[in-house]
């Protein structure tokens, strides 16, 4: 009689090891991203190439994790709160952010839920966290059974914006931060601003200020006309401090922090002699790809600090799109809202009020600056506007007729105030705050 063989390794009394979990790109670039910011308050952008490049990522992998990390960090508020009934301890952070990985793909991208909990499971195993597998097994099951019934009688606007934020927005006035929560819950579309005489791609729809806007998810790099230089990427709302500047033809202007070169390019289309200047390398390379793609020979570029740099002679206007906290972007970039923090602030309207007074004194007696930030803060906008009239410059209103095609973003005192609940009906519109000077005569 034979002798019965003994199990092999992979099976021991009756038990299988189960097999290695699959490599899946996305879901570890996004868990990357996510970790990044929740645990080190990382920028998501800061995060990805890197991460893309360690998973050996494909294109489409890449497209797919920053649009799950997004999703996840859209509604991180109200995974969290979904998530709290489930869990009797505190899991670690990392094991979290697993969690609300999954969850996002179950309640907000319609991922089947074998999918949505089977890739939750494989990326704890895979990241050293198996002892969690169990857990995020049973968790996410639940929520998979109960559906969208999970988010019933949830006020997700007000949980997915942290309480700083929205008490910093109420005085933009009343309604006004549940409207920005409501712009910031969905995925942007694509605006693009159009060269004159260029024809808008097909699928594109004009909005009042002439941009055109074009569905989430579109791939700009295979539009027609994008190669020729047609057009270029810009949301509505960023059109509009260059617009409100009135460059005439031959002007000497310059756009200060320019990159990566949107408003320079609206700057240079009116014929006039545009410097831009940014300091970041990175951000240099590609404001000179965009200028080269979009064949702007009057635009010179050059790598200097704005707060230091002076000019052959003085200018006729200046537009200076300051570096900010950015949280007029969250619809795009829905990880400013948990990476920047109130101390921020600090430091950001120093640089501001320092390239303020440089700017001033670049400008030609009469000279106009546009001061502008991507920003919601009143530090950052109408305090840094009441800084510039105590540096000496002097207030040149915006008029009902320069914004008559959105009339709700002039402010009594002749500031532009766009954010992310305008347009709600269009898809919204990111923040900005601008605000018009001269320079004394």
């Amino acid at each position: 009689m034979t002798t019965p063989a003994r199990p092999s390794s992979s099976k021991q009394r009756g038990k299988f090891r189960p097999a290695p979990p699959q490599p899946d790109a996305t879901r570890d670039v996004a868990f990357d991203i996510l970790c990044g910011v929740v645990e080190h308050r990382r920028m998501l952008e800061n995060s990805l190439s890197r991460s893309a490049t360690a998973h050996q990522a494909e294109a489409r992998d890449r497209a797919a994790a920053h649009r799950l990390a997004a999703a996840t960090l859209r509604h991180m508020g109200t995974l969290r709160t979904v998530l709290e009934p489930f869990l009797k301890k505190e899991p670690p952070e990392p094991v979290r952010v697993a969690l609300m990985m999954g969850c996002a793909q179950l309640l907000f991208l319609e991922t089947p839920p074998h999918a949505a909990v089977g890739t939750t499971v494989s990326l704890l195993r895979r990241r050293k966290l198996a002892p969690f597998a169990g857990l995020a097994n049973a968790v996410l099951r639940r929520i998979a059974a109960n559906g969208t019934s999970a988010l019933d009688g949830l006020d997700q606007p007000r949980l997915d914006i942290p309480a700083w934020l929205w008490s910093s927005w109420t005085g933009l006035g009343k309604g006004v931060p549940r409207a920005i929560a409501q712009g910031i819950s969905h995925e942007a579309p694509l605006d693009i601003t159009l060269r004159p005489g260029a024809q808008a791609p097909e699928g594109g729809v004009v909005l009042p200020n002439g941009s055109v806007r074009l569905p989430a998810g579109t791939r700009v790099a295979e539009l027609p006309g994008y190669e020729e230089g047609a057009f270029w990427v810009q949301d509505a709302a960023a059109t509009l401090p260059a617009r409100l500047l009135n460059v005439q033809p031959n002007e000497q202007v310059a756009d200060l922090c320019a990159a990566p070169g949107g408003k320079t390019a609206q700057l240079a289309i009116t014929g006039a002699n545009v410097t831009a200047v940014e300091n970041n390398p990175a951000r240099l390379l590609r404001l000179k790809e965009n200028m080269a793609r979009l064949g702007l020979a009057n635009v010179r570029t050059l790598q200097a600090d704005a707060a230091t740099w002076q000019p052959d002679a003085p200018l006729d206007a200046i537009l200076l799109d300051a570096p900010c906290s950015a949280t007029g972007t969250a619809r795009r970039h829905p990880d400013v809202l948990w990476v920047k923090r109130p101390r921020d602030l600090t430091n950001l309207t120093a640089m501001q009020d320092k390239l303020l007074a440089a700017a001033r004194d670049m400008l030609r007696p009469g000279g106009r600056l546009v001061y502008a930030v991507c920003s919601l803060q009143e530090e950052e906008g109408p305090a840094r506007a009441r800084a510039a009239q105590a540096m000496g410059l002097i207030p040149a209103p915006f008029t009902p007729e320069e914004l008559a095609f959105l009339p709700e973003a002039l402010t009594p005192e002749g500031w532009l105030r766009t954010h992310p609940g305008l347009w709600l009906d269009k898809g919204g519109m990111d923040g900005f705050f601008a605000a018009r000077f001269t320079r004394a005569t």
